[in-house]
């Protein structure tokens, strides 16, 4: 039987604890665990700690952890992945398939063709969903390590910081991806709903960057990201 397994935001450690308020609500109001029942918990630091719930109160829950083990070992491939920003949904796909297939860090970039704009006081309601998002894929998928969702950032900007041995831009005139030697570190840059224009691959390309492409279809802004991490991650990494 499979685990109740949560990220709890907060160090643990063997012995008792008392839960933060959001995940001790969730826990004890929404799944109504009882005192006893079995739970995997992790910090984002790579260990799984196995344990019960000692009590469930109505001001708090704790667990008694009893057993330390290492997670799931990350891929040896750290991709960081420059995710074109799109609406709604489209984008919360691609940020929890990301976070399935390994991804070490994720930008939303603003730019030429980008649909959405987002105000200061919209980004960091946008952060916030996007990293829950992100928690939950970590929970259901095994992950130990969260990724790093970064703040939307400018297209150029995002350029100019990237430092990966290999960096790629999708388009569908270039050479198959599998055609690339073995990198460690991977920047993936994929355009949002109307695609990067030309004059955005040619600045991707000053700032070092390599065209690829997938296959000869065209594919959605959110399933791009699927298909390059999931064949990245076959080529050189833990596929």
């Amino acid at each position: 039987m499979r685990l109740s397994r949560f990220y709890i935001d907060t160090p643990l450690s063997l012995g008792n604890h008392a839960l933060p308020d959001a995940q001790a609500h969730y826990i004890g109001r929404v799944l109504r665990l009882n005192t006893g029942a079995a739970v995997q918990l992790f910090d984002g630091s790579g260990m799984e700690y196995l344990g019960a719930i000692s009590e469930v109160g109505k001001k708090q829950v704790c667990v008694e952890l009893h057993e330390q083990l290492p997670g799931m070992a990350e891929s040896p491939l750290r991709i960081h992945l420059g995710q074109g920003l799109s609406r709604g949904e489209r984008m919360d796909w691609a940020i929890q398939k990301a976070t399935e297939l390994g991804v070490s860090e994720i930008t939303p970039i603003v730019s030429e063709r980008c649909e959405v704009r987002l105000k200061d006081e919209r980004t960091e309601k946008r952060l916030s969903h996007w990293r829950q998002i992100a928690i939950s894929a970590c929970e259901q998928s095994g992950r130990s390590v969260l990724p790093v969702i970064h703040a939307p950032l400018e297209l150029e900007h995002w350029l100019q910081q990237s430092s990966a041995d290999l960096k790629l831009v999708l388009h569908p005139l270039a050479q198959e991806l599998s055609k690339h030697s073995t990198p460690k570190s991977l920047a993936f840059l994929i355009g949002p709903e109307g695609g990067i224009s030309d004059n955005e691959v040619s600045r991707a390309q000053a700032a070092g960057f390599q065209t690829a492409r997938l296959g000869p279809r065209i594919l959605r802004t959110e399933t791009a990201p699927v298909a390059a991490l999931a064949l990245a991650q076959f080529l050189w990494g833990d596929f």
